[in-house]
């Protein structure tokens, strides 16, 4: 019976893990669902993007103060679950605080030290950020896409990590008061928050310490396989996300390999206009210009739905929605995500995809969204983990276009005009210079 303890800790365990890498799985295999794409070119500037941005958090700091906080949460949350290793060690084995037995006193006393310092910043930061989301009126963070289940999630993350802040230093503080002597020089923070444990027996600051231990311990391997219903999953997925992401220059369509070979051939003065056209597969199934699906968006798109951090900062300089227009860059992201999830649930269901009768277009993403986009790259440019809600708009409004022929009057004649005359206007080519006359 003496073992009951580490074989219910490692029960919890492999079952947390496990639950987790199935999650991962789910994860990996829906963002397969995309079209291949190639993003392995520039290794280089790749790692050095990824580090830059996902792990220094350049593009935070564009907002101070905001930016810092997150920072303190980020690698506070990251340091102090450090001592997860511990706790497995402890966990498995039935030792207390086996490091302090490996590195010695002196060590030790600094290593929780830090910890204790970080647990403390990220415990004030969490509470300012919940406080500045909650009470502050920042509009990106109350905006009508976030109401329900977005504005829940982040309270949720900001209450977990607060309650797992709170048991570490209780923790902390049961040991100090259990052993003063031992762990005198140790725990600087916990010992001053907890005073009433002083008059507490031996026998109570020990189940104290071992509830606030387990509940440590739970609450890291349920936070962890929260993040897969959580927009908190870009604490992983930010850093293959910045890895993947687009290195030309912003505002750079990609062009369609069939419609280049058909430019490309009417443009040859060497082409025979009357060769025979070569033959066709009949089972071939004839390439599909644009997006209507998650299946026709390319992978990194896809992992671009998953990486989002939901904080609004490119709708905040989207000039369409500050005009008042229905499009929102984070929305497109949402929904996008939102169709991603309801595709897996229905390979989960069936074994394989089977047609709902749904589609991104027009099911989760508006066309007045898609039309009311300026294609400015502010977004784009905006977005902390570099997503590009961009190349969706343009390969949705593609679809509509090239597909069904649906795009807005005053953009069907301006193409005609260019068709026609050469220019957006309606005027015939060799009234162009005109108005060079008129002065």
């Amino acid at each position: 019976m003496q073992y009951i303890d580490n074989i219910i800790f490692l029960i919890a365990l492999i079952v947390g893990f496990g639950l987790f890498f199935k999650s991962t799985k789910e994860i990996y295999r829906n963002i397969k669902l995309g079209k291949k794409i190639d993003r392995s070119d520039q290794p280089e500037v790749r790692w050095k993007t990824m580090g830059k941005v996902a792990l220094g958090q350049s593009k935070m700091v564009k907002r101070p103060i905001a930016g810092f906080l997150h920072i303190l949460v980020y690698v506070g949350f990251v340091i102090i679950n450090v001592e997860l290793i511990e706790i497995i060690i402890d966990g498995i084995f039935g030792t207390h605080r086996i490091l302090i037995d490996v590195f010695g006193a002196s060590f030790y006393a600094v290593f929780t030290s830090i910890l204790e310092i970080f647990a403390l910043l990220v415990l004030i930061a969490v509470v300012l950020f919940f406080i500045r989301r909650n009470f502050y009126g920042v509009k990106r963070l109350n905006m009508k896409e976030l109401s329900g289940w977005p504005k829940n999630d982040a309270n949720w993350i900001l209450i977990i990590e607060f309650a797992l802040m709170l048991a570490f230093f209780t923790m902390n503080g049961a040991d100090y008061f259990t052993d003063t002597q031992k762990f005198s020089s140790n725990f600087p923070i916990s010992k001053h928050l907890f005073p009433f444990f002083e008059n507490l027996g031996e026998s109570t600051l020990h189940l104290i310490e071992k509830s606030a231990w387990w509940f440590h311990f739970i609450g890291i391997l349920f936070f962890m396989n929260y993040l897969y219903y959580s927009k908190h999953l870009h604490i992983i997925l930010a850093f293959p996300n910045t890895w993947f992401s687009n290195l030309k220059p912003k505002g750079q369509f990609n062009n369609l390999d069939s419609v280049t070979k058909e430019i490309r051939l009417m443009m040859d003065p060497n082409a025979d206009p009357y060769a025979a056209a070569p033959e066709v597969d009949p089972n071939e199934v004839p390439e599909k210009f644009g997006a209507s699906d998650i299946f026709d968006l390319n992978q990194v798109q896809l992992l671009n739905a998953y990486s989002c951090t939901e904080c609004g900062r490119c709708t905040a300089v989207c000039p369409a929605n500050i005009t008042g227009k229905k499009l929102s860059p984070r929305k497109i992201m949402m929904d996008t995500r939102d169709r991603i999830e309801e595709v897996g649930k229905n390979i989960n269901k069936n074994g394989k995809f089977v047609d709902d009768g749904k589609k991104l277009l027009d099911d989760h993403i508006q066309r007045e969204e898609l039309w009311a986009c300026t294609t400015c790259n502010a977004c784009v440019e905006a977005c902390p983990v570099l997503i590009d809600p961009l190349s969706i708009i343009v390969e949705m409004r593609r679809f509509l276009v090239m597909e069904q022929s649906s795009a807005p009057s005053e953009l069907n004649v301006m193409m005609a005009n260019v068709e026609n005359n050469a220019a957006p206007w309606a005027y015939n080519q060799a009234d162009r210079l005109n108005w060079a006359k008129e002065n």
